[in-house]
């Protein structure tokens, strides 16, 4: 696995997500609760980016169409998208965030 440096845990506001890139791809940061995770920062159905949807009991939801990811999986839990999105690993090392974009934890491709 090859993590790099995403953000400072505190540039993630609770339940909202953060958009970074990482090499080449866009990353949304999502925190709910005290977890925090890593998905690829384009909704499948509409190709915006996640991180300005609402984060909300373990989904983020797509602000255009309202198409609802799990972050753990990055399946959609509701229509109109039916395609998941990628998920990262992530550590929190110290006060900062690491995500490793080599490695996808659902097996999906990321655009």
């Amino acid at each position: 696995m090859s993590f790099e440096r995403a953000c400072a845990l505190v540039d993630v506001p609770d339940d909202e997500a953060l958009g970074v890139t990482l090499d080449r791809y866009d990353v949304a940061i999502a925190r709910d609760g005290d977890d925090v995770f890593a998905l690829q920062d384009l909704c499948s159905h509409a190709a915006v980016p996640l991180s300005e949807g609402e984060v909300t009991d373990g989904t983020v939801e797509c602000w255009l169409h309202g198409s609802c990811f799990d972050l753990r999986t990055g399946k959609p839990t509701g229509l109109p998208a039916t395609e998941p999105v990628a998920t990262f690993p992530v550590e929190i090392r110290g006060d900062d965030v690491y995500v490793d974009i080599t490695t996808t934890l659902n097996g999906v491709t990321p655009s």
